[in-house]
């Protein structure tokens, strides 16, 4: 059964991204996260800052970071130019207890329905994807939007792409 968040906390995407991301890469800095998602940096920030907040990611202390422990550096040591953020205990136990039907759920209370977001990973994009499920899912368009999952135009963000890799889905 996942652990349970303060009861004031809401885990939105961008959140749920940075968990998975500090799990994959050990540590990693804000800056280089909003690179990879191409997210604006303030939003990453702003997530990172409600992730210390809720204590599911901490600090990183020390000067340098090695690759063994930054796993998506290229070079074996790196002198620290920026803030670096790792999972808490608290926030590896929680990824840890994280399981297929935990995500369907929870993909579920965001959009009402998971089929979409399912769909949407195996499709090109938010057309393909409402034509496959072969329900009305246009409702959905704007939240997918407000979420960064989808542009406007209904291409999916690479904030989306790698958020559904991480996920597997």
């Amino acid at each position: 059964m996942p652990q349970e968040l303060p009861i004031s906390y809401q885990l939105l995407p961008i959140h749920f991204y940075i968990l998975l991301h500090l799990k994959k890469a050990g540590v990693d800095y804000a800056n280089m996260m909003a690179k990879m998602t191409e997210l604006d940096v303030f939003l990453i920030k702003d997530a990172i800052n409600d992730l210390l907040e809720a204590g599911l990611i901490e600090r990183d202390s020390g000067s340098a970071v090695k690759r063994s422990k930054a796993r998506f550096k290229k070079a074996f040591e790196v002198h620290k130019h920026h803030t670096y953020y790792r999972l808490s205990r608290k926030g590896e136990l929680f990824l840890r207890s994280i399981n297929e039907e935990w995500v369907k759920r929870y993909f579920t209370k965001l959009f009402s329905r998971y089929d979409i977001v399912h769909m949407l990973a195996k499709s090109s994009d938010f057309q393909e994807a409402c034509k496959k499920l072969g329900k009305e899912c246009e409702t959905l368009r704007n939240e997918l939007i407000l979420h960064r999952f989808i542009t406007p135009s209904g291409k999916k963000t690479q904030f989306f792409k790698l958020f559904s890799a991480f996920l597997e889905l």
